[in-house]
Parts: structure tokens; C-alpha cells; sequence
């Protein structure tokens, strides 16, 4: 994959694993910059426009959560790769992450083969076009179904003539889902389309999301069908 161009910000208050990390992606061939703390990774995210950005989520003055609560309320890193670096394992705490507009997280202690890895599949992912299958979109940008209008191309969501923000993700399988109004997608067939093969989640992933979905909606939109998968119903 070219990686010429890519453009990474790293965020951790640890000197050693910053150093790790930025030799690691730099020998990959990416453009790799660093913060130490939150505030800083805000100031060097707007200054620098990455594509991607590795944020460690307990930092000093802003954690990671809240560095990417800050990003992801403006347009401009509406599109940007986020990763969390966590020692906390547990589900709520990934759960969390997740809610909060991430698109991947990898665990302390860090293998940088790992991270690169997670990384190149995120850069692939964004990069594909969509082909044909079970769930292909509708010809043109905009979706319409009754008072809801999805703009692919200008990353827009108006229910009922009011705009509403969602993550990239939330986005992304909300679109698919009212795309095809009424069919069931398989858990499977979602995770593959919205988040790729080569990234792994959690089975809870698509629940978060759809939670998040209906919340800012404020609309009870998507059925779950039990032990099956989801359909759009408005």
C-alpha cells in the first residue's frame, strides 16, 4: 500500500512509546507528528490535518475521549481515523471509545506490528469504492425516506428539516441501513460494509451504534431482529 503522503498524529504521555511508535509508522513511510497531552494533540490535530490519529486515552489535561469529542464536533475531522491506545480492557471502557466516534482501539501494552497493522487495514478500508452485493446503496448521493434525507457525498443528515450530527461510523450504517428500508442486514454483512474485513470489533459494536443512531435521532428507526440482524424502518 502507498503510504507516501499519509499523514499521522500520535498522542500518549509516555516519551518511550511516542518514540516507539513514530519510528515504527515512519519506517512504513508515513508523515508522523506528536503530542504529549491533550491540549496538545487538539493544537497539532488543527494545525497539522491528519489523516489518522493514535490518541492514548488517559492523558494529562484532556484524555482521549474528550480530545475526540473536541475533533469530531468539526466538520473538518468529520472524516479523520481515530485509534485509541487503552490499557483499560474492559467492555465499557471499549464501549465507550467506540460511542465516541472512534474507529479502532488497540490495547497496552503496544506491539507496534499490531498498530501498524490496524492502521494500513483503516487506510485500505477508506480507500476501497463500494462494489456490488447484497446491500449496494442507491444510484446518486441522497438518500430520501419520508422525513429523512442522508447526503453521502456532502456527509449531511436532516430529520424532519433539522440537521442532526453523527460520528463517521454512525454515518456510514445508518446509510446503509435506510438505503434498503425494510430488508434485514446481517450482523455480519454490516461489520464487513461499515467497518471492513480486516478490522476487528467487538459483537457489541453495532449495538453502540445504533443506540447512538436512534438517541440523536431521537427516533426509534432500526428494529433489531433477534439473532438475525437489523432492518431500517421509518
Amino acid at each position: 500500500m502507498d503510504t507516501k503522503g499519509k499523514k499521522i498524529l500520535i498522542a500518549d504521555d509516555e516519551p518511550d512509546i511516542l518514540e516507539i511508535l513514530q519510528y515504527n509508522l515512519a519506517a512504513e513511510g508515513y508523515q508522523v507528528i506528536t503530542a504529549k497531552d491533550g491540549d496538545e494533540a487538539i493544537e497539532k490535530a488543527r494545525a497539522f490535518h491528519p489523516e489518522l490519529i493514535v490518541l492514548d486515552i488517559m492523558m494529562p489535561k484532556k484524555n482521549g475521549i474528550e480530545v475526540c469529542n473536541i475533533l469530531r464536533m468539526q466538520p473538518a475531522f468529520g472524516e479523520t481515523l481515530i485509534i485509541f491506545l487503552t490499557a483499560l480492557s474492559d467492555e465499557k471502557n471499549q464501549i465507550h471509545g467506540l460511542e465516541t466516534g472512534a474507529d479502532d482501539y488497540v490495547s497496552k501494552p503496544i506491539s507496534p506490528k499490531v498498530l501498524i497493522s490496524r492502521v494500513n487495514a483503516l487506510f485500505r478500508r477508506t480507500r476501497r469504492r463500494p462494489t456490488e452485493g447484497v446491500a449496494a446503496p442507491l444510484p446518486g448521493n441522497t438518500i430520501q425516506v419520508g422525513d429523512l434525507m442522508i447526503d453521502k457525498e456532502k456527509f449531511l443528515v436532516n430529520y424532519q428539516q433539522k440537521d442532526i450530527t453523527l460520528a463517521k461510523k454512525e454515518f456510514e450504517l445508518l446509510a446503509l441501513l435506510a438505503s434498503r428500508p425494510g430488508r434485514v442486514f446481517l450482523r455480519n454483512e454490516i461489520l464487513s460494509q461499515v467497518w471492513g474485513t480486516d478490522v476487528i470489533v467487538g459483537d457489541r459494536t453495532i449495538d453502540v451504534h445504533i443506540r447512538k443512531i436512534r438517541q440523536k435521532l431521537e427516533v426509534d428507526c432500526i428494529t433489531t431482529v433477534k439473532g438475525v440482524g437489523y432492518k431500517f424502518e421509518l
